[in-house]
């Protein structure tokens, strides 16, 4: 098995599937990730909020894999955005990790009421060429917060990661961002279970017709999509299932059928009024 890297509009690479920890337990999380690492996984997706670097950073060290093999993206939390902040904010990522730089560090949300992801934007501009992370990108950034972005500041992030799945495909944010040399992750891939995505009728066929689990027919349709994309799982079957997608291929004609659930069904916040 091998999964694709895309690459970057900095030049760098990353695995085109990787495995996500939100809402992981903290206790559980080294346990969780040790098996995910076991499966095949290279690229871990974290974020400072989530309460469970420590257990990523254990799992990585005992797990032994070369540093260099491994893809680690972590995120700027709101509380913490700012010039200082957002700098301290990553030294104690970085330290619960027990890396010395991460691949991809994210501003987790634009929280535009407060009006600091730009000077927070600058920031990581100065921390990734402090080579303390690799590659800078942002998190639920809408229109408006790249274009301000690309307008005051000199560098294009890298990704945007968002909320991305059949019944919100956000496909407008998709192609102005990659016209922009920005690609796309997706977070929340399978709807994080707030709808009943498995027994959408297209998804349910063609899971029949290739002899695999719904949930891998949702993953195919985004790596064909050209989508970054890491499924969370805490179980060892699933884990597994998750990561065995490249053993068959959705035709044009059932990848039309899932692009045709888009129905602007936001799961989970908009970025335009969070304040969390």
């Amino acid at each position: 098995m091998t999964i694709p890297n895309i690459t970057l509009n900095d030049g760098h690479t990353i695995p085109q599937l990787g495995f996500g920890v939100f809402k992981v337990d903290p206790a559980e999380t080294e346990r969780i990730v040790s098996e995910a690492l076991a499966a095949g996984y290279r690229h871990i997706d974290t974020a400072a909020v989530y309460g469970n670097e420590e257990g990523v950073g254990r799992a990585i060290t005992a797990s032994g894999i070369s540093r260099d093999d491994l893809f680690v993206t972590t995120k700027l939390w709101n509380a913490d955005q700012g010039t200082d902040s957002a700098r301290a904010a990553l030294a104690t990522s970085l330290d619960k990790l027990g890396l010395d730089h991460v691949d991809l560090y994210l501003i987790h949300w634009p929280r535009p009421d407060l009006d600091r992801y730009v000077a927070s934007w600058q920031t990581l501009e100065q921390l990734r060429e402090e080579k303390l992370t690799r590659s800078i990108g942002v998190s639920n950034f809408h229109r408006p917060h790249l274009e301000r972005l690309l307008a005051e500041t000199d560098t294009v992030p890298a990704v945007n990661q968002i909320e991305l799945h059949p019944a919100f495909a956000q496909r407008e944010l998709r192609a102005f961002g990659e016209g922009k040399g920005i690609r796309t992750e997706a977070w929340g891939p399978l709807g994080q279970g707030k709808y009943d995505l498995f027994s959408e009728e297209p998804i349910r066929r063609a899971a029949e017709a290739h002899g695999v689990t719904p949930a891998q027919v949702v993953i195919r349709w985004h790596l064909q999509s050209g989508i970054i994309v890491f499924p969370k799982s805490s179980t060892p079957e699933r884990i597994a299932q998750n990561i065995d997608v490249f053993g068959f291929e959705l035709s044009a004609e059932e990848v039309a059928a899932i692009d045709g659930l888009d129905r602007g069904q936001r799961v989970g916040a908009n970025p335009d009024t969070a304040t969390f």
